[in-house]
């Protein structure tokens, strides 16, 4: 079987997060708090309770919290890479060491966009689910920094004639919610929400991303950091683009939420083609037009 490539380096991933948590996030942890509250918001729509569920990746216990507190889960598993940020088990998101059709919910905040095999995870994220159990997700996707892409790649190419990749790519909310589909959830779903966040400056930006552990981890990224001219060119690209009258400058995050059910008997099925009891023609009340007929002129 093929593997498939390798998109992040998950190494340095870690060592970046690592060194964030140590140093502590501030109110950088921004996008996950506004994640969080609109994934317990999305829940309570689901008019239903969980016994078991599981958090996939998120580095902050939280949420598990918020979930509990509200009632509609009664207990909750949060599984991350980084023991430092004591997750009742030690896990990657593309290795879950979860027993098949065990839990009621799986729910995962900002943290599947680094998985080098996403498709691999839904899969064992499915496998992992009771037959009629949920997952809601929220991913980095669309045009999420599109403003910092397009700086970093401008001014690198004004400092030394070349750009290599600095951003790491996003998935769009169609491609995700055929992936979900494709891996076997029934009644898929994925939306998107764009937040725009105004900085103080392009630096401001870059200091929230690196107390984040989300700086860039590509596999395929220049092996020398960036140079000190390329960032101040940058800088200065992104306010001459992207400032508003303020002089406060603006980075654009897209939440991509996915949700998606373990297929199950109860669950609505559609209908098989030609099982329709009535006809379209007849409630537009207009004449049915045959295939291949040419349509009467007037």
């Amino acid at each position: 079987m093929d593997r498939p490539p390798l998109i992040f380096d998950h190494r340095l991933l870690d060592l970046r997060r690592r060194r964030a948590w140590q140093m502590g996030v501030g109110n950088a942890d921004f996008l996950y708090r506004l994640a969080a509250g609109e994934l317990v918001e999305r829940l309570s729509a689901v008019k239903r309770n969980f016994a078991l569920a599981a958090d996939v990746g998120d580095p902050f216990p939280a949420l598990g919290a918020q979930l509990v507190a509200n009632g509609q889960v009664a207990r909750i598993v949060r599984l991350d890479r980084l023991s430092e940020t004591r997750p009742d088990v030690v896990a990657d998101a593309e290795a879950l060491p979860l027993r098949p059709r065990s839990f009621d919910l799986v729910v995962s905040l900002l943290a599947l966009q680094w998985a080098n095999d996403l498709p691999g995870a839904l899969a064992q994220i499915l496998a992992a689910l009771k037959p009629d159990g949920l997952l809601l997700a929220a991913v980095a996707g669309g045009d999420t920094l599109i403003e910092l892409r397009e700086c970093l790649a401008a001014a690198e190419a004004d400092v030394t004639g070349g750009a290599s990749p600095r951003v790491a790519p996003f998935a769009d909310v169609r491609t995700l919610g055929a992936l979900l589909q494709r891996v076997g959830f029934a009644l898929p779903v994925a939306d998107q929400d764009r937040h725009t966040v105004r900085y103080a400056s392009p630096l401001a930006l870059l200091r929230d991303l690196r107390a984040m552990g989300a700086t860039n981890v590509l596999a395929e990224r220049h092996p020398r950091p960036l140079r000190r001219t390329v960032v101040l060119r940058a800088v200065e690209l992104y306010a001459e683009r992207f400032a508003g009258a303020g002089g406060r400058v603006t980075a654009t995050f897209d939440f991509v939420w996915l949700s998606g059910w373990a297929p199950h008997e109860s669950q609505q099925k559609p209908l098989r083609p030609g099982s329709a009891s009535a006809r379209l023609a007849d409630a537009l009340g207009v004449r049915e037009q045959p295939a291949g007929e040419k349509a009467p002129r007037g």
